[in-house]
Parts: structure tokens; C-alpha cells; sequence
């Protein structure tokens, strides 16, 4: 038992930090007007003139079979002579 008393000290900074930041921050940011916080949705949400659009991704031509790895290595088998 004596072997865990070198975890005392972490964990009362642990604690006394969890402590700090629920004190911290028990008042929040305080009230959003509901206005202000309709424009912004509003803006996040429209597309941005100045980005580029990017074309809609095609397949004409097919992708590549890669054979799947089982994670075991295996040689190839010799041939008879």
C-alpha cells in the first residue's frame, strides 16, 4: 500500500484542477440574443461565394483489385525439378 502514496500528489492537483474548472466555469458564456445567433447559423450555413466548387467525383475507370493481406507471410512453392 505504501508503493501507491507516490499517487497521492497527482491526484489531488487532479482533483483541485477539476475543481477549479467547474467553478470556472459555472457561468458560461452567458446569453446568446437569439437574433445574433439565427444570423450567424444563417451564415454558416450558405455557401461561400469564393470557395470553388468541386466537381462531383466520376468512375470511369475502374478501380484497382488489390489483393487483401491475411498477415501471414507465404512463399511462393518451389518448382519440382
Amino acid at each position: 500500500m505504501e508503493i501507491l502514496l507516490w499517487l497521492v500528489p497527482s491526484v489531488v492537483v487532479t482533483v483541485v484542477a477539476m475543481l477549479w474548472v467547474a467553478w470556472a466555469g459555472r457561468e458560461g458564456r452567458g446569453e446568446v440574443d437569439r437574433e445574433v445567433a439565427v444570423r450567424r447559423l444563417a451564415s454558416a450555413l450558405e455557401p461561400d461565394p469564393t470557395r470553388r466548387r468541386r466537381p462531383a467525383p466520376g468512375y470511369a475507370a475502374p478501380r484497382a483489385s488489390r489483393d487483401r493481406s491475411t498477415g501471414v507471410a507465404v512463399r511462393p512453392s518451389r518448382r519440382a525439378s
